[in-house]
């Protein structure tokens, strides 16, 4: 998908004007993405879901999601290709006639 590769090079652009790229080593990548979306979950904590700032929600899944681009692009990842893929393992794993309706785990099943 042309918007994924927009985003991505808008991002490295971003990064390259500030002499970031120096930073943005896979495990750093991976932590960030890790911390921005402990930041998103902290938007909920102690409150009702209906009750999170969606300006501060957005910012966040923002951050989470830019993370996720550059750790996609640091491996050369087509972004498309390994949902899809995850989509179709997760399938095997939770079958219609047994996960439908329930959040069992799939060893649960």
């Amino acid at each position: 998908m042309q918007d994924w590769d927009k985003l991505i090079q808008e991002l490295i652009k971003f990064r390259e004007e500030r002499d970031w790229q120096q930073f943005h080593n896979a495990k750093d990548l991976a932590l960030a993405l890790s911390i921005e979306a402990s930041e998103l979950n902290e938007l909920f904590l102690w409150k009702k879901a209906e009750e999170a700032d969606p300006e501060k929600i957005k910012d966040e899944l923002a951050d989470v999601i830019g993370y996720a681009l550059l750790v996609a692009e640091k491996y050369g990842f087509d972004i498309n290709k390994i949902v899809l893929d995850k989509i179709e393992k997760n399938r095997a794993k939770y079958p219609v006639d047994k996960a439908k309706g329930t959040a069992k785990k799939y060893d649960q099943l």
